[in-house]
């Protein structure tokens, strides 16, 4: 369905907006590209400055550009759906996230464990593992629906290929390169309040809703191979899961049973 900001008979601005994003989505304007001043808006258009003013509100308020002094109103996203629903059932179900987005590496180097990062990889202190930062986006937008943390076991740490923008699952590296096969993922997630540091991450304001979400990746035996920590904005990100009920012979099929908590 096509993007749409604008009903009949509204206000000019919102015309503005419609055209605007119209165009944007045409590839007028590509993303990174600055649009017209709203000088340059008011004389294309034959608009007041307040109907310019406005119209550029609406586009940051979708999520479409950013607006800075001194630069001018840039283009983020090519539509309104830069945001990412993630539906998980199995395993494979991370593989096809990390294909659906990219994870951009801006960081990575080997750290020893302190106290904390032990309890968090389940490890001893003294450790040396590798350390990835990155931050995670959907096609199309220059907004981050994640920053992201990475771990990997000392015996898997000299992985290669885990730079620039990935489009498949760091795990897959190890698997490929190790043999370490991902044979169960342990999940938590967490509703918090985003601190400034990670908000000016994700270009939201300091303050904001956010979900925090943590997978122990563990192999055959049971042992923590990677250990990855998302914080996503909570406008740009979705958790789906679908749970099927296990019938037992005591239930039968028409039966409420026993299986299932309220």
């Amino acid at each position: 369905m096509k993007n749409s900001v604008v009903n009949i008979a509204q206000p000019k601005y919102v015309q503005l907006a419609q055209t605007l994003l119209n165009e944007i989505e045409g590839g007028v304007y590509k993303v990174g590209a600055l649009l017209p001043t709203e000088h340059e808006l008011c004389a294309q258009f034959g608009v007041s400055r307040f109907t310019a003013r406005e119209a550029l509100k609406r586009l940051v308020h979708l999520g479409i550009v950013t607006r800075q002094a001194g630069i001018g109103t840039t283009v983020i996203a090519k539509s309104t759906q830069s945001s990412y629903r993630q539906s998980m059932g199995a395993v494979n179900d991370l593989y096809q996230y990390a294909s659906d987005t990219s994870l951009k590496i801006l960081k990575s180097e080997t750290v020893t464990l302190d106290h904390d990062l032990a309890q968090l990889l389940k490890a001893s202190t003294g450790e040396v593992w590798l350390h990835l930062s990155g931050k995670r986006y959907v096609p199309n937008s220059l907004l981050p629906i994640a920053q992201t943390e990475i771990w990997i076991c000392p015996a898997c740490r000299s992985v290669k290929g885990v730079s620039g923008a990935l489009r498949q699952a760091v795990h897959s590296f190890i698997e490929e390169q190790f043999g370490e096969s991902i044979a169960s993922v342990e999940q938590d997630i967490e509703a918090i309040v985003l601190d400034e540091n990670t908000a000016k991450a994700l270009s939201v304001k300091p303050g904001s809703a956010g979900l925090k979400i943590t997978r122990w990746y563990l192999n055959r035996h049971g042992e923590l191979v990677e250990c990855a920590v998302s914080t996503h904005a909570a406008e740009r990100f979705s958790y789906r899961s679908v749970f099927q009920r296990e019938w037992g012979p005591e239930s039968g099929a028409g039966g409420l049973g026993t299986g299932m908590p309220g």
